[in-house]
């Protein structure tokens, strides 16, 4: 039976990075954006918020779904998660670019294949709760 593969999605942990770039609203917007543009998407809004005393959150949206990250400087750690749909769009290139940005001693990922669906997979139906 045939199968359809919706997406591929991500989730890196990136340990050992630079405290002043996990720390940097700025930096991180710019280093995310580029992590989609490098594994070739199409960038369409982005979302940051610094906390304090440290730390960043933020999303990407792209065309094919979307990047986030949520950093914890004194740590050196960041939990990013990359999810793309369709074939163009290699999310490995955006991870290993953040990677590297990041100035990171390890990384540890995961990948995941979102939305296998049979062909003749029956039509689901609501449920009331």
């Amino acid at each position: 039976m045939p199968m359809k593969l919706m997406g591929r999605h991500i989730l890196a942990e990136i340990y050992g990075c630079d405290f002043d770039i996990l720390n940097d609203r700025q930096k991180i917007e710019e280093i995310m954006i580029n992590a989609a543009l490098e594994a070739g998407a199409e960038v369409r809004e982005c979302v940051f918020h610094k906390f304090s005393p440290q730390g960043v959150s933020g999303v990407v949206v792209i065309s094919e779904s979307h990047l986030t990250i949520h950093t914890w400087p004194e740590l050196g750690y960041a939990a990013v998660d990359v999810f793309t749909c369709g074939d163009r769009v290699n999310p490995w290139d955006a991870c290993n670019y953040l990677s590297s940005r990041f100035k990171a001693k390890q990384l540890k990922a995961e990948e995941t294949v979102r939305g296998i669906f049979p062909d003749n997979m029956p039509e689901l139906k609501a449920v009331n709760h």
